[in-house]
């Protein structure tokens, strides 16, 4: 869940690393550092943020036209600037910076150390650099055959850049399981996790495939081989991303940006893809596959965090409307409980970044097992799009807070329109509720933007429970993932600890918590369960709870029960989650900021998750 950024040309690398850097700290924040080719082969790096290292690097030699940068999620060694990247060599003519988890590394280091090998560092990482030096001098190997040899040994995942000072004008790169994206431009090249840091200087992108290794040389074409030692044609694609989107936009943090996008990012999801008046409803990235979804048996979706509440979504949207059974699993579990899967399955995978490393590895199991499938991903050119037989992109735009908001609800949106789709194929919709959701379809996005406007209120309400140590949040149906979501929302940027619950559910144990300084968030829409819900506050009323309501616009009796009423406006039951989920996001953000907590970037959390 790294962050790694390199550059090769004519320009002066540091202010490039840097800014790279920057954009894609989201990746991990633990620690920074740089390493350029000049007289010598430079490393600057330290425990804390790109900005500590620019304070660290601050005076000394950052000239070069080579070089390579790194922000880390610690996986094997404790945040600190030994352990930050890049490491060296022993003989320190190599540097490398790494994103994933080298498996094996215990036995390389025991065996390196037998030949005379010595480490500072506590990583995986660095046995890495020393394997490479150890082949490259052992057997008298140019910088990319030592790297690709040395590879050859290697179990695990990996995203890499090497730089050799006795090569000064080359960087090497590899991945496997692990993102990479290579950028062309004029007599310069660039290297890194995602096209973030790329986008501003060129619109040529080469998207590595797992075991490629690439050369990227000074005065020459790009150059792809395969840990097989076989050359590979570099397929060169152009990048869909704006800079304008990288950028806060007058917010003070890019989560508060991105909430307040999800009126466009939901409108730009369904784009093209329904037309009310026709009634017709087309994924075209799933139409060669859409006879097997129909056809299915069964439907697993595979996800994790805010994507596996996203799939719960799913399954009541694909159950109810198209009548097929569907199963949601955390991918984490399902790639390792041997489960039975079948042809006649169809497994789909959600995930924002599309480089999630268990949901990649169910989806291979599945493959393996024959299965058609899927993808929902946020991301052109990851590896869940094109791993999978078929898919649909979100449209939500690049998301930098690092707490999931538009990409959930982009999600949620493709699932309704995917949904619909399948149920009208079925004949399991009759057509004029078929109709009827195509057009409360429509006016989703306005209704979202008329969400937003109880901002100030949500803020009102989060100031009388910032201080608390616990929340509780209770849905039914449609309703139970958004409390799911919302209290991971708040887990994850407040550290305030907090549970989702389907509402029926707290009597079996968590209303023994419920005292007078326990808030619980209640989805309390008219839709659905309402009386049962409505029961569900008295009993917590019972017993001096704080409720926190979401109700449709116009309620009148949740609204007598609760203490704090936030309404949005009234929509189809399968549409709620999309309009409730927009609150509860707001809420946390407020309570978060109110805290002192870094909303974009919490403790310990990454955007991406590429390791187990």
């Amino acid at each position: 869940m790294c962050g790694i950024v390199a550059y090769i040309g004519n320009k002066e690398a540091y202010p490039i690393l840097i800014k790279g850097l920057r954009r894609l700290e989201y990746r991990g924040y633990d620690s920074a550092g740089i390493s350029l080719v000049n007289a010598g082969l430079n490393v600057y790096k330290c425990k804390g943020k790109v900005s500590d290292l620019e304070a660290f690097a601050s005076g000394k030699d950052v000239s070069g036209v080579v070089g390579i940068g790194h922000t880390r999620w610690a996986t094997h060694g404790e945040p600190n600037d030994v352990n930050a990247h890049p490491h060296q060599s022993g003989n320190e003519h190599l540097a490398i910076i790494h994103n994933g988890i080298i498996e094996n590394y215990d036995s390389l280091k025991t065996e390196l150390k037998k030949r005379g090998h010595v480490f500072k560092s506590d990583t995986d990482t660095e046995v890495l650099v020393h394997l490479i030096e150890d082949v490259q001098a052992n057997e008298d190997l140019p910088l990319a055959e030592a790297v690709r040899v040395a590879l050859t040994q290697v179990v695990g995942a990996y995203a890499i850049a090497v730089l050799d000072r006795n090569d000064p004008n080359v960087i090497i790169g590899a991945k496997k399981g692990s993102p990479m994206v290579v950028g062309i431009g004029k007599g310069e090249f660039f290297l890194a996790s995602d096209a973030t840091p790329i986008v501003e200087y060129t619109k040529e992108v080469v998207y590595l495939e797992d075991e490629q290794i690439v050369e990227l040389r000074l005065g020459q074409e790009v150059r792809i081989k395969n840990i097989e030692n076989e050359t590979l044609t570099p397929y060169i694609q152009e990048l869909e991303l704006h800079l304008e989107a990288l950028e806060k936009g007058g917010y003070d943090h890019f989560m508060l940006k991105e909430i307040f996008e999800q009126p466009k990012s939901i409108a730009d999801s369904m784009r093209g893809r329904f037309h009310v008046e026709s009634g017709d409803v087309s994924l075209g990235g799933i139409i060669d596959y859409e006879q097997k979804l129909v056809s299915a048996k069964r439907i697993i979706i595979v996800a994790c965090g805010t994507s596996w509440h996203a799939g719960l979504v799913g399954e009541y949207l694909i159950e109810d409307l198209a009548r097929i059974p569907v199963e949601v699993e955390y991918a984490s579990e399902f790639r390792y409980r041997n489960p039975i899967i079948n042809e006649e399955d169809v497994v789909i995978a959600i995930s924002q970044s599309g480089e999630t490393a268990d949901t990649l590895a169910a989806l291979e199991l599945a493959k393996s097992k024959g299965a058609t499938t899927i993808g929902i991903c946020n991301v052109v050119g990851s590896s869940i799009s094109r791993v999978t037989d078929a898919g649909s992109y979100t449209h939500a735009g690049p998301e930098i807070g690092v707490a999931s908001t538009k990409a959930f609800t982009a999600q949620v949106t493709v699932l309704i329109l995917m949904a619909l789709r399948l149920a009208h194929k079925r004949g399991s919709i009759p057509e004029s509720r078929f109709h009827q959701m195509l057009a409360s379809l429509e006016k989703l996005p306005k209704q979202v933007e008329e969400t937003l406007k109880t901002a100030s209120l949500v803020e009102h309400i989060s100031k009388q429970y910032k201080d608390v140590r616990n929340f509780l949040y209770l849905g039914r149906g449609y309703n139970f993932p958004v409390a799911l979501e919302g209290a991971l929302k708040l887990k994850e940027i407040s550290y305030i600890h907090a549970e989702g619950y389907p509402a029926a559910e707290m009597k079996h144990g968590p209303i023994a918590l419920i005292d007078e300084e326990m808030p619980v968030v209640v989805i309390a829409t008219s839709k659905g369960n309402y009386e049962k819900v409505i029961s569900n506050i008295q009993e917590v009323k019972a017993r001096k709870g704080k409720i926190i309501a979401i109700v449709t616009e116009g309620d009148v009796t949740a609204a007598e029960l609760a203490d704090h009423v936030i309404e949005i406006p009234d929509t189809e039951e399968a549409l709620v989650p999309i309009l409730a989920s927009v609150p509860l996001q707001l809420l946390s953000y407020y309570i978060a900021v109110m805290r002192g907590c870094n909303v974009d970037q919490p403790r310990n959390l990454a955007k991406s998750v590429t390791v187990e």
